[in-house]
């Protein structure tokens, strides 16, 4: 349980349209693959093999996060609420498989503040590296 509570309200701006994620605001406290945005681009999740095991394997990896719960899961797009574990900060994490090409698009992003010290950005490299393993 965090210190303390600042969840700040979920954005309605959630969820795929047109096979794309919504892009970051104008803020630097988020990441996105799909993103124009130098600032704000990562590269979506790569993966070998079947998508759907892929996306099972990511899935799992979720739910071994402490400070994950998956609020929405269905066959290509998952979203989970992140908590910070001393202040109670929520951010929005996205993931839409793509199986044509073998990706999984990310987004990551606070709800409250302006910056995140790098957060969201070390949140998705880290779940590639365990995606990898």
């Amino acid at each position: 349980m965090p210190l303390f509570s600042f969840p700040g309200q979920q954005p309605n701006s959630l969820g795929v349209k047109n096979n794309k994620l919504t892009p970051c605001p104008n803020t630097p406290n988020c990441v996105c693959s799909q993103d124009p945005d130098p600032g704000h681009q990562v590269e979506p999740l790569a993966f070998e093999g079947s998508s759907q095991k892929a996306f099972a394997k990511l899935k799992s990896i979720l739910d071994e996060l402490g400070n994950a719960q998956i609020i929405t899961a269905t066959r290509n797009y998952i979203y989970a609420e992140f908590t910070s574990n001393l202040m109670g900060f929520v951010d929005d994490v996205e993931f839409y498989l793509d199986s044509k090409a073998k990706v999984i698009q990310v987004r990551s992003a606070s709800r409250l503040g302006r910056s995140d010290l790098g957060a969201n950005r070390s949140r998705i490299n880290s779940i590639r590296k365990r995606l990898k393993a």
